[in-house]
């Protein structure tokens, strides 16, 4: 319900359509314009796998920010934070979409190229044609490889361009009409290093564990699942500003196998050492050695799901997995939910299905979202 209040607060014309809280549809509004948009979520309401539908109008001006619009998806952890990001892309998008039309002076080139020049062209990785997006690449001192794109208006350098990173956290420049390019890249320059320890540790994870999701993550991605074993995993959500210390953690797989693995979190959470890495301090307090990408192939432990015979749906792995010990089968939720849903003696209460495993006929319950502490 609060988060319902709070989408209202940011979108009042973006209305739910079910009660589950998987379709949303209306207006978002920018510069005083309303554009029809239509909102769908799986029902796991993973926002990572949500549709977007939305009026041609609106599509065309999005057009060229559509990965930007993708790796919100993947990060955002809700759809408020979602509309926000979108909001901003949109005014960011107009804007520049006006400013097209807008004549640009012969000072504004001069002034441009003259920036570029004293900048660098090798950190230049690209400059359009009318010469108004610019992206810029860096190495932050483990070699790793970013790119800022510059949205750039009329009346640069009066006005700072538009900035667009693949940062887990917002990128604010400051900025004075006398400054230029560079003072730009040197801020990205201290962006990227106030983010080196957030990017060390999952870096870590993803080069020495099996990571189920998401299957190609951004730098923008806080959150990881991690196998753990047979249909068992622990998703962890990282804060970037704080990166070593306790994430917030859920397990997914059957109680039997997760119920001690909370209890050991639980239990040795005090032992958290934010001297060593995030991934060493999951081992101890778990008391477990994750798989190894040295050892072991994804097929030892990513099965695919006993309804649909895949393994990703719509990029998701299976994540509800029957509780009693001899079946264990694992299901994707939306699967699962479907399967219950067209049996006569499942019973719905609310966002909560009763039914029978399709598998071994135990009871089980299924909520709308598994996520577990």
């Amino acid at each position: 319900m609060a988060g319902t209040r709070a989408l209202l607060r940011q979108c009042p014309l973006l209305l739910p359509q079910d009660r589950h809280g998987t379709a949303y549809e209306g207006f978002v509004t920018a510069q005083g314009r309303n554009f029809h948009i239509r909102i769908l979520l799986p029902m796991d309401l993973q926002l990572k796998n949500a549709r977007v539908e939305c009026s041609w109008r609106l599509k065309r001006i999005l057009h060229s920010y559509r990965h930007i619009l993708k790796q919100r998806l993947h990060s955002c952890p809700d759809l408020v934070s979602f509309m926000v990001e979108l909001k901003t892309v949109l005014e960011i998008a107009l804007k520049n979409t006006q400013d097209l039309h807008i004549p640009r002076p012969p000072e504004y080139y001069s002034c441009l190229v003259r920036d570029l020049e004293i900048l660098g062209w090798n950190r230049v990785a690209y400059v359009d044609t009318g010469l108004t997006t610019v992206k810029l690449k860096a190495e932050d001192s483990c070699a790793r490889q970013h790119l800022i794109t510059l949205k750039l208006n009329a009346k640069y350098p009066t006005e700072p361009p538009d900035c667009l990173v693949d940062f887990p956290v917002p990128f604010a420049v400051s900025w004075m009409p006398q400054n230029s390019l560079i003072d730009i890249y040197n801020q990205f320059l201290a962006a990227l290093e106030s983010l080196k320890e957030f990017w060390d540790a999952l870096d870590e994870i993803d080069g020495k564990t099996w990571v189920l999701e998401p299957e190609n993550p951004t730098r923008s991605a806080t959150s990881r699942r991690i196998a753990i074993g047979n249909n068992v995993s622990v998703n962890i959500e990282v804060d970037p500003r704080h990166p070593n210390m306790l994430p917030e953690c859920y397990f997914l797989g059957a109680d039997h196998e997760v119920n001690p693995l909370r209890t050991k979190l639980n239990n040795n959470m005090h032992l958290w050492d934010p001297e060593i890495s995030l991934l060493q301090n999951l081992r101890e307090l778990l008391g477990i050695d994750f798989p190894s990408r040295a050892v072991l192939e994804k097929s030892d432990f990513a099965k695919d799901c006993g309804i649909c015979y895949a393994y990703r749906l719509e990029g998701s792995a299976p994540d509800h997995v029957c509780d009693d010990p001899r079946c264990g089968q694992p299901f994707h939720q939306a699967c699962l939910y479907e399967w219950l849903q067209g049996l006569p003696t499942s019973r719905q209460s609310f966002n909560v299905i009763f039914g029978e495993c399709p598998y071994c006929n135990k009871p089980l319950t299924l909520k709308s979202s598994t996520k577990k502490l």
